[in-house]
């Protein structure tokens, strides 16, 4: 049995910094050009560089994605890009479209290439085309159920790797390619800026009743008809490493670090439990799965794995997140009985936190003395960014995060 690759998001250096931290064997990273998440800060040169260095100090690699669909004037651009990358050591491209592989083969040969989500590979005769075309892995259609992604293992080289992702937002077009975005705001959901139109409400208008809205469904409020909801499937490790898949994705470049890091967290839980006793009666930790209803989400479902969600995959009754918990504070150090944190939000002496590590379940305890970095005791920490002191003999590693349930 091969050990999957955990292969987390890292929208920037913070977002890398806690997935490195918390346990990914791999990240996904986008420079500032060519990337399909244009609103998050993303890598510059220097910055990317840097970011190569830091993964590589931690024997983790790092995949850079090349996957918008580039028009004309912007070709010209990618051969120069494709040297810097290579040259900086980056360990994959992420790449859609044939041309933009074409370029890369050209100018990065060293670099492997796997082939976007986008490029909606469902059937095992695409994958081997791919991989005759050079591609050393492929990213699956989200749409493809474990039975399918089995039979693509079955029927591929052994040396093609299979990604596929199995936690995060999941898109009600195909493989991510909608124009929804770019036809009301004029935002091209293909060239990374997605305005995500599909998790607003809509209602029914007649045409000659101009200003009258009736909802779609029986729901006083309306409807969410195109918001699917979140892939979760932390509790199904086994049957994803049974169907012979090489890397474990986690979907959110445009999400926080907090998320980042917690998302990765649990599934590394998992998937080290899973791996020193691979039992057919195997469990995940409730613990770990509990983690991921602590970060911001949408209501769970499986995706399309073991079969089409044609009955639970959208929600109806409303279109935010939900969010249970908020980071009080970063742990610093730990000495001389005291916890040294830095402040995210406003908490108060005597609020019960809990206390999340790498690769441990979380430790719940109550901030009973709080200390400003003077030593003076303070009833509160309401200053963002601000040292604090709580009062404890409990020890937590550097970067550990804070948290008190809402």
């Amino acid at each position: 049995m091969i050990k999957p690759e955990l292969l987390s998001p890292a929208g920037d250096r913070e977002r890398l910094e806690a997935a490195l931290m918390f346990g990914a064997d791999a990240v996904y990273l986008g420079s500032d050009a060519f990337s399909m998440r244009a609103a998050v800060k993303n890598f510059d040169a220097g910055s990317l560089t840097d970011a190569i260095n830091l993964c590589k100090s931690r024997g983790v690699k790092v995949y850079l994605t090349v996957n918008t669909l580039p028009r004309n004037s912007e070709i010209n651009r990618l051969p120069e890009l494709f040297e810097f990358w290579q040259e900086a050591g980056v360990d994959g491209f992420i790449i859609a479209d044939i041309g933009v592989m074409a370029l890369s083969k050209k100018y990065a040969p060293a670099v492997p290439v796997h082939i976007s989500t986008q490029a909606g590979i469902v059937n095992y005769v695409t994958a081997n085309e791919f991989y005759s075309m050079g591609a050393s892995r492929i990213v699956t259609a989200r749409e493809l159920s474990l039975s399918e992604i089995a039979e693509i293992r079955a029927k591929t080289p052994k040396e093609l790797e299979i990604e596929c992702f199995v936690h995060g937002a999941m898109c009600v077009s195909f493989s991510g390619r909608c124009l929804l975005s770019n036809y009301l705001v004029n935002r091209d959901a293909n060239r990374g800026e997605c305005a995500q139109p599909c998790r607003w409400e809509y209602a029914l208008m007649e045409k000659k009743r101009d200003g009258m809205y009736f909802p779609i469904s029986d729901s006083k409020e309306g409807t969410y008809i195109l918001n699917s909801k979140d892939m979760c499937m932390i509790e199904h490790i086994p049957e994803l490493i049974s169907a012979g898949i090489s890397s474990f994705k986690i979907e959110g470049r445009a999400k926080s670090a907090y998320y980042a890091a917690v998302i990765t967290n649990a599934y590394r839980v998992v998937i080290d439990e899973y791996m020193k006793n691979p039992s057919p009666d195997f469990k995940a930790p409730q613990w770990a799965v509990d983690e991921c209803c602590k970060v911001s989400y949408r209501d769970y479902c499986t995706g399309f794995y073991f079969g089409a969600p044609s009955d639970d995959a959208q929600i109806s009754f409303e279109g935010g997140y939900k969010r249970h918990y908020d980071v009080m504070a970063v742990v610093k150090e730990c000495k001389n009985g005291f916890i040294i944190a830095e402040q995210r939000n406003k908490f108060s002496a005597g609020d019960t936190l809990d206390a999340l590590s790498p690769k441990t379940e979380p430790v719940v305890f109550k901030a009973e003395q709080l200390f400003d970095e003077n030593g003076c005791e303070i009833t509160s920490a309401p200053h963002p960014m601000m040292t604090v002191k709580i009062k404890s003999d409990l020890i937590f590693p550097k970067g550990a995060l804070l948290r008190k349930q809402k």
